[in-house]
């Protein structure tokens, strides 16, 4: 961007002729999801010099008319270069290039793309599995838990078998829904599963990884099963949702070199079934 507030051209080619709204940036074509293209044409504007520090972006307005999107594909691509630490939000004032000094590690758009989408659905586990396990505490047999304390074992014989678990773990957390005996949170778990696994193999093939995640879930997982043996549903529900927010800290401190190998693959159908950005 220039001093004088005009916005770059992405290429040094002869302009198109004018049209209602005179673009600089050209429209896009849903080949490629929408926020990725701007994102990476936003990048490319910063990295190239066109897009200076100190340089203040366009209004997400004015860059949705712009490329033809939606203000929402905008503010997904601006959240993205967020992300990479390139820009600032500066209260009142706009989103501004930041000095490339700053700059944290970069994750390529496929990777922050993958992050972000297993962090939104674990959001989602969240809601669903706290109030699951709350229900599971107050209406548990004692054949609901031989069947969570089997799943438990199996999870665990899983994992010294050096396995990550995916298909154990989600095995577990489909113990506890049956206990809550709640048949349309069942269908609603059950209608979501394909995203609910899809985040589960990614998390857990992350915390494999590391010993002290592997420590971590466990300790997270008696926890919860502990709660729903006592009739606590306080105590579950508070379990559960912690259990889904450690499982968002250790995605968020995943080794970049795991979105560039296995969990950019397994957060596939994620990104592709991820309806912003559409």
């Amino acid at each position: 961007m220039r001093r004088d507030g005009a916005v770059p051209a992405l290429e040094s080619q002869t302009p198109p002729p004018p049209r209602a709204h005179d673009p600089r940036f050209q429209s896009l074509a849903p080949a490629v999801r929408l926020a990725d293209q701007v994102a990476d044409a936003l990048v490319a504007e910063v990295r190239s010099g066109r897009l200076s520090e100190g340089d203040r972006l366009p209004t997400e307005t004015a860059l949705a008319t712009q490329f033809g999107v939606s203000r929402t594909v905008v503010r997904e691509a601006v959240s993205r270069l967020k992300s990479l630490g390139l820009v600032d939000s500066r209260q009142g004032s706009g989103v501004f290039v930041r000095a490339a000094g700053v700059e944290p590690l970069r994750f390529e758009m496929p990777h922050v793309a993958s992050r972000e989408a297993v962090v939104q659905m674990v959001e989602l586990r969240r809601a669903l599995e706290a109030e699951v396990a709350a229900l599971a505490a107050e209406r548990r047999t004692p054949e609901d838990m031989l069947r969570i304390r089997d799943a438990i074992d199996a999870l665990h014989a899983a994992v010294s078998m050096g396995s990550n678990g995916a298909d154990e773990d989600v095995r577990f957390h489909r113990a506890i829904a049956e206990a809550a005996r709640n048949p349309f949170l069942i269908g609603t778990l059950q209608y979501l599963r394909q995203f609910l696994h899809g985040a589960t193999r990614v998390t857990r093939a992350n915390e494999a990884r590391r010993a002290d995640f592997v420590r971590e879930v466990a300790q997270e997982h008696a926890r919860i099963v502990e709660a729903i043996d006592a009739g606590d549903p306080l105590a579950a529900r508070e379990a559960a949702k912690a259990h889904m927010d450690n499982a968002i800290r250790r995605i968020e401190q995943a080794d970049p070199a795991f979105w560039q190998q296995e969990g950019a693959q397994l957060a596939r159908p994620l990104v592709e079934g991820w309806p912003a950005g559409k």
